[in-house]
């Protein structure tokens, strides 16, 4: 278990950021397992291809578990490019990688981590050029989904930080991140123990979060913690169907895809790219279903976010009950 010991002004600072860096890297722990679990299966066998071709990214992999955090840095901004990130890194300053380093292995560091200390600027720049090759072929072909599915994340989180306090948000964050408070624990299978004192929390949901919570406490003002973020499935093969034929012939196909996937709050972009179709024709059957009273819509910022209104719920769950009994029948 990890525990970090969270006071008040931290807790009141908590924030949330996507992160395309910790993204790559999660992703990467979760191609180190022998069997890689649904809905990531698909995309595993095709990243593991570009990731052959790229051994100074294997190495980094092997490294990374024993590292501080200057190899995964704090995101700059709170929905930075991987392009940022990756400048970030590269960008490290000598003598935070001094620190660290003596911090973690004293005057006589592991073979492993002297390039970064000894010669920073072409270990980071070998590091950066891996993962940006990577990126490219395993990650970015899948980023405007995932993108999408983390903006919903962001803003449903957001709303319920704004709403309810960070409190309600920790409790509900996920079931290997457990809010005792003052103490926030994640599962993992170290044991080690933190202190935040007049910092901020920053929450990074992430898709690939089931290759490993990631916990980042070497920055001075920043305790940074991923969680598993919803929406997973956009990188499932093939795409969810719509609810039994009842709705589909109440609503059509397209709509009633739109509203079975509105059973968590979404963006426009978003169940287009988890649906598959054209933010157009997203929007024509956003626009009926809310006419019709079952979607409501409301701005989060500069988007704007649908969900069920009660009676959508109860429409699908009628139909859809209807439809299980007609198949045991």
């Amino acid at each position: 278990m990890i525990r970090i010991e969270l006071d008040a002004p931290t807790l009141e600072r908590t924030r949330i950021a996507t992160s395309p860096l910790w993204e790559t890297v999660v992703g990467l722990y979760l191609l180190a397992r022998d069997e890689v679990p649904w809905p990531y299966t698909a995309w595993a066998a095709r990243a593991r291809e570009v990731l052959r071709d790229l051994p100074d990214l294997g190495a980094y992999l092997r490294i990374l578990p024993r590292s501080p955090d200057f190899l995964t840095p704090i995101p700059p901004s709170a929905a930075p490019t991987i392009e940022e990130e990756l400048h970030a890194l590269c960008a490290t300053p000598a003598s935070l990688v001094e620190e660290q380093v003596a911090a973690y292995y004293g005057a006589d560091p592991p073979d492993w981590i002297r390039p970064f200390r000894d010669d920073p600027e072409r270990a980071f720049s070998r590091v950066a050029d891996a993962l940006a090759a990577y990126w490219s072929g395993a990650m970015a072909p899948h980023w405007p989904a995932m993108r999408a599915a983390l903006d919903e994340e962001v803003l449903h989180r957001a709303r319920a930080l704004a709403a309810e306090g960070p409190d309600a948000l920790l409790a509900d964050l996920h079931q290997r991140v457990i809010w005792e408070r003052p103490t926030l624990t994640l599962v993992k299978q170290v044991e080690e123990s933190f202190a935040a004192v007049d910092q901020r929390l920053l929450l990074i949901p992430l898709i690939f979060s089931r290759g490993t919570l990631m916990c980042s406490t070497d920055h001075p003002e920043v305790i940074a913690v991923s969680y598993q973020a919803r929406g997973a499935a956009v990188l499932a093969e093939g795409r969810p169907r719509p609810r039994p034929d009842r709705l589909g012939i109440l609503l059509g196909r397209g709509r009633a895809a739109v509203l079975d996937a509105l059973s968590r709050p979404a963006t426009t972009a978003g169940l287009a790219a988890t649906l598959g179709l054209a933010p157009s024709t997203v929007s024509e059957h956003l626009a009926a279903l809310t006419a019709a009273g079952v979607v409501n819509r409301r701005r989060a910022g500069r988007r704007v976010l649908y969900s069920l209104e009660p009676a959508g719920t109860a429409l699908l769950n009628l139909l859809a009950d209807d439809s299980a009994r007609q198949h045991s029948a």
